[in-house]
């Protein structure tokens, strides 16, 4: 059977050394911040090619609290894609800042940069451009608006493990980068897990602070109202083997992203992936655009091929942002990738044969 994620194989290829580590943890008592946390941050940090890296309890704690660090709140605005997941809005918003929306490019799904501009005011405080499916954000124009009007990027880098533009790495490029190491992500924990990279020693200190409840130095002393958004050992424990293994996963992902894109070329009702030239996509989703998305979830679901839509509402359209006040036509390239967009298998653990077989399903529905 053709799974979507690969999770139990994934566990499975480092399941003797992660018992063995959790063992050691466990005998220790060292659970949470503790010295796997800190060679997982270092690890990490290296991979990124950042200065610091500061792990935390979730990718959603990871965009909050790179605000926070900013000292971004009520009264001010950050730029946020429209078409991407709804977390990365509901951060801005839990600062009491207000998320402003822009749509996307019709090719890589990601925040349009020429249509940022008009999305400034003098509130404008951060952009947050999203690396959304495994491909960075076309980030060589975005740094040069932010540098213009003076404003901070932060990288929603959740999707984006290993991601690159012209061999800068996703995560390097901003002046934050936020990971999430959610169980479905290229690099994942076995629950909620999460990080900031960055190469600002005043943000990595402010981090480790609002991290551990506004921690000084010295136990129960609070310097700042902070979050418990801690990282524990077994995570990172568990995030340090499965580092190892990471780039050997991508290049499998990329692979299988190439023999997908190979057979489907042809079929004239299906767009495969955009990769623009000197990007790194690594493809933590594979999905097509497609106008025959109904027949197609219905032929998968014949032969039991697992499919998602990612992402079927917009953010403006979604009730729990009807009070920022967007309607329906405010971001047309959005509104229309929603209803085409449909995500295949694309794990590394994929055969060429199970792939095969999914595009021959895809050329039987379009040939009717």
């Amino acid at each position: 059977m053709i799974e979507f994620f690969d999770l139990t194989k994934q566990y499975l290829s480092v399941k003797k050394d992660f018992l063995k580590k959790m063992e050691s943890i466990m005998s220790k008592g060292d659970f949470i911040l503790g010295e796997e946390v800190r060679s997982f941050e270092d690890e990490f940090a290296k991979f990124c090619q950042t200065k610091y890296a500061i792990g935390l309890n979730s990718g959603t704690d990871a965009i909050l609290l790179s605000l926070k660090a900013l000292d971004i709140g009520p009264g001010d605005e950050v730029i946020v894609p429209v078409f991407t997941f709804i977390a990365t809005s509901f951060a801005v918003s839990y600062t009491g800042a207000k998320p402003v929306f822009v749509d996307i490019d019709d090719k890589t799904y990601n925040i349009d940069p020429q249509k940022i501009e008009k999305a400034i005011t003098k509130r404008t405080k951060a952009i947050i451009p999203v690396h959304l499916f495994g491909l960075c954000a076309d980030m060589a124009p975005i740094l040069k608006i932010a540098k213009k009007y003076n404003l901070y990027i932060i990288e929603d880098a959740a999707q984006a493990h290993g991601a690159e533009i012209r061999h800068k790495v996703s995560g390097s490029i901003g002046d934050l980068g936020c990971f999430s190491f959610y169980p479905t992500k290229n690099l994942s924990a076995f629950g909620d897990a999460g990080l900031v990279t960055t190469n600002s020693s005043k943000l990595y200190k402010k981090l480790l602070q609002l991290r551990d409840c506004g921690r000084s130095k010295k136990r129960y002393l609070h310097n700042i109202i902070g979050y418990n958004s801690r990282l524990d050992n077994i995570q990172a424990g568990y995030l340090r083997l499965k580092l190892k293994q990471l780039n050997k996963w991508t290049d499998a992902r990329i692979r299988n992203a190439c023999v997908y894109s190979k057979h489907l070329k042809n079929i004239k009702d299906v767009i495969a992936p955009f990769v623009p030239d000197g990007f790194k996509h690594v493809f933590h989703v594979y999905s097509i655009r497609t106008k025959i998305r109904k027949e197609l979830i219905q032929g998968f679901s014949k032969y039991r091929i697992p499919c998602y839509i990612f992402y079927p509402l917009p953010l403006h359209l979604q009730k729990a942002n009807r009070h920022l006040g967007y309607r329906r036509g405010d971001f047309p390239v959005a509104e229309k990738v929603s209803q085409e967009i449909l995500a295949i298998p694309v794990h590394p653990n994929l055969s060429k044969e199970d792939i095969i077989k999914i595009s021959s399903v895809i050329k039987r529905v379009h040939n009717g």
